[in-house]
């Protein structure tokens, strides 16, 4: 078995999340800047066993495809074209975020760590891969 990766994907950066070996655990990996990702995913697929990539996929509370949506789509046919063997699937991400931040707080965190953008998009890539793991 590889290993799965989660992407929290923004248009700034990008929160990533991976599992272990055996895809029992889902952990935060990393945030990198989302015009690296390509780069980031590339070198980390060079050294890990992944069988997976898992892509957010915001959605509205009514189901529809959220606005950020449109950003994703390009950048899901740049992945299919530069890993073609890797599977890609998708996993609903409502209230990531939200959670990630109460997360944040039940873990103690202070003010000024909760604040910390990337670390809020590394979690929501933790709870992306959660879900995901818990689908399959």
């Amino acid at each position: 078995m590889g290993r799965i990766i989660a992407l929290d994907y923004g248009k700034v950066r990008t929160g990533i999340a991976v599992t272990d070996e055996l895809q029992l655990i889902a952990s935060g990996l990393t945030t990198v800047n989302t015009k690296e990702l390509l780069i980031f995913l590339k070198n980390y697929l060079e050294k890990e066993n992944v069988e997976a990539i898992v892509v957010g996929e915001p959605k509205q509370m009514n189901y529809e495809a959220s606005e950020s949506e449109a950003l994703i789509i390009p950048f899901l046919a740049k992945l299919k074209a530069q890993f073609p063997k890797l599977k890609i699937e998708r996993q609903d991400e409502r209230f990531t975020s939200k959670m990630a931040f109460q997360s944040m707080i039940d873990g103690g965190l202070k003010k000024k760590q909760r604040r910390d953008k990337a670390l809020v998009d590394e979690i929501s890539a933790t709870l992306i891969l959660q879900g995901y793991i818990n689908r399959i």
